[in-house]
């Protein structure tokens, strides 16, 4: 994955958003592996131009990309701060910037029975978990739950629009603090789990729907289905395999935007073609001579 948003639209990162938006149309244009047949990468390059402006065309989040709170795929950044880091280059845990040798000091006077000192107080440690999210909840919003270290179970808010490898922040559900201080947070990495109908390409939603070949030639309605349920969807006359329609805000919801559906047409032939369609076939072959792999081949050298 890009990790570089502006890189993959081409632009400057003082672009305007109508500069933004140009580039995009630009590349979508040209870069779609529905007009690049022969091109191994182009899902590739095309899944990254997407997600680049998805991320860029909301302020807010090419704002907080721009200030590194989150990265090209739109997960937030861990801000945590570590003792001597800076100063050494050395890692440790960490204590909210306090010394830990103090920490300790400290409890060995106490349990010596020396006096306490007076005010001396930090927050205990966050506590790293995993979680996989089911990909409908990711998208619509849900719960899921987690076991605390204690063997406490605990609820966890899924926001609707999560994205793979985000980190939710559960306040005050990590260590206990030192000294009277408070508890640490609770840092839960997400992973969305696969599924069987659906996949998601930043806030939109791919899906492949099967069609007749009698649906494709003279157009139909059918059902397709979305996040929220069945919708009907008008297939145009002589539709192709491949061919992309698109339901708009039928993707994933953040905020007050949403994402669109896309819905991907694959024409699928008879399991059981009876004699008459084998017929109709064979005689509409003598008068309609037609190779459509001329055209993939078209100055290509082998």
């Amino acid at each position: 994955m890009s990790t570089d948003p502006y890189a993959d639209l081409g632009v400057a990162k003082t672009a305007s958003a109508d500069d933004i938006k140009k580039a995009y149309r630009k590349l979508v244009r040209t870069s779609h592996p529905d007009i690049n047949p022969g091109d191994a990468g182009a899902e590739a390059r095309f899944k990254d131009i997407s997600a680049a402006y998805d991320l860029l065309k909301d302020p807010e989040t090419r704002a907080r990309f721009d200030a590194g709170e989150i990265d090209a795929s739109g997960a937030e950044k861990p801000q945590r701060q570590y003792y001597r880091d800076t100063a050494q280059g050395g890692r440790s845990a960490d204590f909210g910037g306090i010394d830990p040798n103090d920490i300790f000091a400290e409890i060995l006077r106490q349990r010596g029975g020396g006096q306490r000192s007076q005010g001396f107080a930090a927050p205990g440690q966050d506590h790293m978990f995993a979680l996989e999210v089911a990909f409908l909840d990711a998208a619509r919003g849900g719960t899921s739950r987690i076991t605390l270290p204690g063997g406490e179970g605990l609820d966890v808010n899924i926001p609707a629009g999560l994205r793979d490898g985000q980190t939710l922040r559960l306040r005050g559900k990590g260590g206990e603090g030192f000294g009277g201080g408070p508890r640490g947070d609770a840092l839960v990495t997400v992973s969305i789990a696969n599924h069987p109908v659906f996949s998601r390409e930043g806030d939109d939603i791919r899906v492949t729907l099967p069609i007749t070949i009698d649906e494709a030639v003279l157009g139909a309605r059918v059902e397709t289905p979305t996040l929220h349920g069945m919708v009907g969807l008008t297939i145009p006359k002589g539709a192709k395999s491949g061919q992309v329609l698109r339901l708009r805000g039928r993707g994933v919801k953040r905020a007050a935007k949403s994402g669109d559906q896309l819905v991907e047409l694959r024409i699928v032939t008879p399991m059981d073609a009876d004699g008459q369609l084998a017929a109709f076939l064979e005689d509409w072959r003598k008068t309609h001579a037609e190779d459509p792999r001329a055209v993939m081949m078209k100055g290509v050298r082998l």
